[in-house]
């Protein structure tokens, strides 16, 4: 599915960024970012499309996952309490990011991703 391998490479870019700045916040988006492509990923491979009868509306992506993908439920729950504070990050907001928070987050992000690759890698192979 290209579209799953596309989200992987974009997480995988951003983690790569993420690495290379030394500002707090904007290591701490590009990480949280990192995983929300992660997470798409999963849904782009995992999710059933509903019929052209009934739309649901809009829903974020971390409550999508644990649908979908209950066994990262934890991963997502961690996640989606960060999304409040990765906007106040892009918002520019000073001092909402410790450079501790941001490299913890990074590492987070990382095992993240490498998880959601290995099982959409084996899933795929299946």
């Amino acid at each position: 599915m290209a579209a799953v391998t596309t989200l992987l490479a974009l997480a995988h870019q951003g983690l790569d960024e993420a690495a290379a700045t030394t500002a707090p916040a904007e290591r701490y988006a590009l990480s949280h970012l990192a995983a929300l492509r992660a997470a798409a990923a999963v849904l782009a491979c995992r999710a059933q499309p509903l019929d052209g009868a009934r739309r649901a509306r809009p829903r974020p992506v971390w409550s999508l996952l644990v649908q979908v993908a209950p066994e990262l439920a934890e991963w997502a729950a961690f996640f989606a309490a960060g999304a409040a504070k990765r906007s106040a990050a892009e918002a520019g907001l000073p001092g909402v990011v410790s450079p501790r928070e941001a490299d913890d987050l990074l590492r987070d992000a990382t095992s993240f991703v490498a998880l959601v690759e290995t099982s959409l890698t084996t899933r795929l192979a299946g």
